[in-house]
C-alpha cells in the first residue's frame, strides 16, 4: 500500500481516537451539568459514548449512498471494487450493531478497584431519543462529506475550508443557545471536567479532527474517510474496559471482528480501485472531468 494511503490511514485513525475521547469528554461534562443543546452531544447524553460510536457506522452506508446519487462514487456491481466496498460497507453497519445491542457472556471484567469512572456508564434517560438524535447526526454528517468533497473539489484549500466550518458551526450553535439557555450564569466556567472538555473540543475537535479528516477527504474522498467510523467502536471498548470500568463481552468480540472484517474490505476495494486508475490515466481524467463538470453545474459558484 502506498504513501498516497498509508498516511490518510494514520491520520484517519488518530482522527478516530480524538473523537472517542471527545465523546466521552462530553458525556462527562453533561454528567456535570453542562447543557445539551446541539444534536450529537444530545444523543450522547441521552443515551451514552458506546451507542454514539456504534450508530456512527450508518455514515459509510448513507455516505455511499449520496456518492452514488451524485456521481462521486460508481457502483458496478460486476467490479470486484465495488462489490469489497459495499459489501464491506454492510458489514461494517451490521458489526456495529452486534456490539452494542449483543452482549453474550463476559470475556474480561475490571478491576474492582475502578469504579470512579461509572459516572459514564449508569442508567440512561431515554435510549430511543438518544438513538434518534444520533441517526439524525449521522445523515447531518454524511451530507457534510459530500458537500465537502464538492468544495474541495473546486477550491483544494483544506485550512479555509476548515475555517468557514467552525466559523459557522460557532456562529449557529452560539445564537442557538442563547436563544434557548439565557441564565448567563450557564455560560460560566469553573475548573472543573466541563472547562476541561471545553478545551479537548477546541483543540482535537475542531482544530485536529476536523483538520486531518478534511486533509484525507481531499486525498481520497468521502468514502474513504467515512469507512474509518467503525474503528471508533472497538476504541471505546478499549478505553471502557481500561478507564470506565466497563466489561468486555461475548457480543463485543465477535462485532469487533466482523467491524475489522468490513473494514479491510473497503480499504482492499479502494486499493485495487487505486491501482486501476493508475494503469489507465486517460480513462481517470475522463471521468475526474465528469465530474468536475457535474459538480459545477450543480454546485454553484465557491468564494
Amino acid at each position: 500500500m502506498g504513501k498516497e494511503i498509508a498516511l490518510p490511514m494514520v491520520g484517519m485513525v488518530m482522527a478516530e481516537c480524538a473523537q472517542v475521547g471527545l465523546m466521552i469528554m462530553g458525556k462527562a461534562a453533561m454528567s456535570h451539568g453542562m447543557p445539551n443543546l446541539i444534536t450529537g452531544y444530545a444523543g450522547i447524553y441521552y443515551s451514552s459514548p458506546t451507542l454514539a460510536t456504534a450508530l456512527l457506522n450508518l455514515i459509510p452506508g448513507f455516505t455511499f449512498i449520496l456518492a452514488v446519487a451524485f456521481r462521486m462514487e460508481t457502483l458496478n456491481l460486476r467490479s470486484s471494487t465495488s462489490q469489497a466496498k459495499s459489501l464491506g460497507t454492510i458489514v461494517s453497519i451490521v458489526g456495529a450493531f452486534i456490539v452494542t445491542f449483543y452482549k453474550g457472556p463476559s470475556l474480561l471484567m475490571a478491576s474492582p478497584h475502578s469504579s470512579s469512572p461509572h459516572l459514564l456508564l449508569g442508567k440512561q434517560s431515554n435510549w430511543i431519543v438518544g438513538g434518534f438524535l444520533l441517526a439524525a447526526d449521522c445523515v447531518f454528517a454524511s451530507s457534510w462529506l459530500i458537500i465537502q468533497a464538492s468544495v474541495l473539489k473546486k477550491f483544494p484549500a483544506e485550512l479555509f475550508v476548515v475555517f468557514y466550518y467552525c466559523f459557522f458551526v460557532t456562529l449557529q450553535s452560539g445564537i442557538i443557545c442563547l436563544v434557548m439557555e439565557g441564565d448567563l450564569s450557564a455560560w460560566s466556567f469553573k475548573p472543573d471536567v466541563r472547562l476541561v472538555a471545553v478545551l479537548y473540543s477546541a483543540v482535537f475537535g475542531s482544530a485536529f479532527q476536523l483538520g486531518v479528516s478534511t486533509w484525507c477527504m481531499h486525498r481520497t474522498g468521502p468514502v474513504f474517510v467515512s469507512m474509518f467510523k467503525p474503528l471508533g467502536i472497538i476504541v471505546s471498548v478499549v478505553i471502557g474496559v481500561i478507564f470506565l470500568g466497563d466489561t468486555f463481552y461475548l457480543g463485543s468480540l465477535v462485532g469487533a471482528i466482523v467491524i475489522v472484517s468490513g473494514f479491510y474490505s473497503v480499504m482492499w476495494g479502494k486499493a485495487k480501485e487505486g491501482k486501476l486508475d493508475a494503469h489507465t490515466p486517460e480513462m481517470g481524467s475522463e471521468s475526474d472531468s465528469q465530474k468536475v463538470a457535474l459538480l459545477s453545474k450543480d454546485g454553484g459558484e465557491v468564494p
